[in-house]
């Protein structure tokens, strides 16, 4: 009886000293807010430095390693596609910790995506949060070309379908205008869904398409 009272006694130790340490991180102050406008602008200096260099210079990786190894203070977040050609950290000439990135295909968000955005504005500090879509995305293209996919690469298509559907009488590539449309979606379900509470009227929800081919990313309006 003793033996396994001892054995609590430490294992309630260990979980407490745990809790502790989960609370305090969760907790921290975040570092200077970055507003939104300062924010775009820092996305868009890294955007067009990308375009204009052949070669990528070389990041201070382990500097920003070190910096960031105890905390986390992104000035944006990102919600982009999975597409291996749209990594945002690249994309946008950033280094560790600059971002806040959730990927998917088709660039979609659901309840994880909602609580991760959540959690990046309240802890973190982020106020600008970026639906990033692409040109000729392959999950937009799936659902132009059906309602239903197999697997569950049918749920992504049924998300977007929507989508498809509102542009499909309009003039130009149904693709183009779809892709544009399912960001504009997903820019409206965060903007209504994620519980900011009164740190939302500080947050900014922007809208983008990145080029495949040129590397530049236009701002939608």
């Amino acid at each position: 009886m003793f033996r396994r009272s001892k054995h609590f006694i430490a294992a309630f130790a260990v979980f407490a000293s745990a809790s502790m340490a989960f609370a305090a991180d969760h907790h921290a102050e975040p570092a200077a807010v970055v507003g939104p406008d300062a924010a775009l602008a820092k996305l868009q200096a890294g955007n067009a430095r990308y375009v204009a260099k052949s070669v990528s210079e070389g990041k201070a990786t382990a500097k920003a390693r070190a910096a960031t190894a105890q905390s986390q203070h992104p000035f944006a977040i990102i919600v982009g596609c999975a597409d291996s050609r749209t990594s945002p950290e690249i994309v946008f000439d950033q280094n560790l910790g600059d971002l806040f990135v959730i990927r998917t295909a088709g660039n979609l968000v659901d309840d994880y995506a909602l609580g991760s955005i959540e959690y990046a504005v309240e802890h973190l500090g982020a106020r600008l949060i970026v639906v990033l879509g692409h040109e000729r995305c392959g999950a937009v293209k799936a659902a132009v070309a059906s309602g239903s996919a197999p697997g569950h690469v049918g749920s992504i298509v049924k998300e977007i379908r929507p989508a498809v559907n509102a542009v499909s009488k309009d003039a130009g590539d149904v693709l183009v205008n779809a892709v544009n449309e399912n960001i504009y979606r997903v820019a409206q379900k965060i903007s209504k869904k994620a519980s900011l509470g009164e740190l939302s009227s500080q947050v900014r929800v922007a809208r983008a398409v990145y080029d495949l081919d040129s590397g530049k990313v236009e701002w939608l309006h």
